[in-house]
């Protein structure tokens, strides 16, 4: 009976020891930043069906221009989705294309703006968006492909997806896509919620919240404005937002951004998410690249983007990653936040707007993210969308998944700045003595 018992607890170790341990869903990738880079686009290019199905039946359509109204018909792919992540992704494309000179990728972002636009599918799902209006009204909207086109009501509907169309149109001009940024540009002028001193602030989940999360939906479209149309209205507004958002949601004892500031309750949300750090810190990056040298906010918009790395450092973990939860080592390693990480850093070091010391950090941030990749192209450890809630255990328990643009277009983003960063140096005790006098 004693040896019964006895087996039985060491079979429960066992069981309990192995259901403890992380499994990998991807082989630990050993590819150089380019060449991994390389590897994830192509998948993306070549997974992309541009395809429409019907839901109810199962029919697939590669136009919808002269179909009859269906309301079961939806976009197949998740990259012919319009999505703020898709708008990610698009820019880290053409930034790719850049830095190859590998046109496919350009003309992969402009095949899917035209599939939007210019091929006669709108049509089909601006009628479907407009009886779901009538039928359902808001929430009824929310179960439609593209439905975030029409809507444009929040900056998740048309911020990064009008940034990457700027990018675009600045290479392939076209009135569609014209007329789209134009809107967008209208809606941040006019009809973004916002604070009496200009913070973009959202309606929910508290009257006038602040989000972290919305400084890189609006400052990559209004960086991006202002570059193409020369106007610096967009910077500026771009730089008070920078510096609003460390104003509203710095921590200066742990030293880096809560997720969320209520203004109705006068408080702070309950999480340092790592990705709304990421949000911030990249977006400042896209801002300062193209804010001129004497713009007389860029000292400040500078000051906020070091003290953010500065401290966002100091929470990197000991496999060169960062948690869910920044200030939280029990929270799981999460590839998003870490990708938006080291691409500020690698963008901040190479532009010399932080000190070369911190290269050290993207170096193992990169190493970090490679255990999350395979040399397949495959990313793991994505944290689904995640909206503010108040316990940090929503933060704790948020899912993850696998090759989806929420985390390709960081990553993207962060192995394309990594190909040619500088490599960290030791400058060496013996180098420095001759500059020591003694005086005798």
């Amino acid at each position: 009976m004693k040896k019964t018992i006895i087996s039985c607890v060491l079979f429960l170790t066992a069981v309990t020891a192995f259901s403890q341990t992380p499994m990998k869903t991807a082989a630990e990738a050993k590819l150089s930043a380019s060449d991994l880079a390389v590897k994830i686009a192509d998948r993306i290019l070549a997974t992309t069906t541009y395809e429409f199905k019907n839901t109810k039946t199962g029919k697939t359509y590669k136009s919808v221009k002269n179909l009859p109204l269906d309301m079961n018909v939806k976009v197949a792919c998740k990259y012919n989705n319009w999505h703020y992540t898709n708008g990610v992704t698009h820019i880290a494309l053409m930034e790719l294309a850049d830095k190859t000179g590998a046109k496919k990728y350009d003309d992969y972002v402009l095949k899917n703006m035209n599939f939007v636009f210019n091929e006669g599918n709108l049509d089909f799902f601006k009628k479907q968006y407009e009886q779901a209006m009538k039928n359902e009204g808001w929430y009824g909207v929310r179960k439609l492909s593209w439905h975030m086109i029409f809507r444009g009501k929040r900056l998740d509907d048309n911020g990064p997806m009008g940034a990457s169309l700027i990018d675009l149109q600045m290479k392939h001009p076209n009135n569609s896509f014209l007329n789209y940024i134009n809107e967008t540009a209208e809606h941040l002028n006019y009809g973004e919620p916002r604070l009496a001193d200009g913070t973009i602030a959202r309606i929910w989940p508290h009257e006038n919240t602040i989000w972290a999360d919305d400084a890189f939906m609006a400052i990559s479209f209004l960086a991006r404005m202002a570059k193409m149309t020369g106007d610096m209205s967009y910077i500026n507004d771009a730089a008070n937002q920078v510096i609003k958002y460390h104003k509203y949601l710095w921590c200066p004892e742990k030293r880096i951004l809560y997720h969320c500031y209520h203004t109705d309750t006068d408080e702070h949300g309950v999480a340092h998410w790592s990705r709304a750090n990421g949000w911030v810190f990249m977006a400042t990056a896209d801002l300062l690249a193209v804010m001129p040298q004497n713009h007389p906010m860029r000292p400040e918009v500078l000051e906020c983007f070091r003290r953010q790395c500065s401290g966002v450092v100091r929470y990197q973990g000991k496999n060169g990653l960062w948690h869910q939860l920044l200030d939280k080592e029990d929270s799981y390693e999460e590839i998003t936040g870490t990708a938006m990480f080291v691409f500020g850093i690698a963008r901040g070091v190479k532009h010399g707007w932080l000190h070369p010391d911190f290269i050290y950090a993207a170096e193992q941030g990169l190493k970090g993210m490679m255990t999350l990749m395979s040399d397949k192209g495959d990313v793991t450890k994505i944290c689904v969308g995640t909206g503010i809630m108040p316990s940090p255990a929503y933060y704790y328990n948020r899912p993850t998944q696998e090759n989806d643009p929420m985390g390709e277009g960081p990553v993207l983003r962060a192995l394309i700045e990594m190909m040619d960063a500088p490599k960290y140096t030791e400058i060496k005790a013996e180098q420095q003595y001759d500059k020591i006098v003694v005086k005798k």
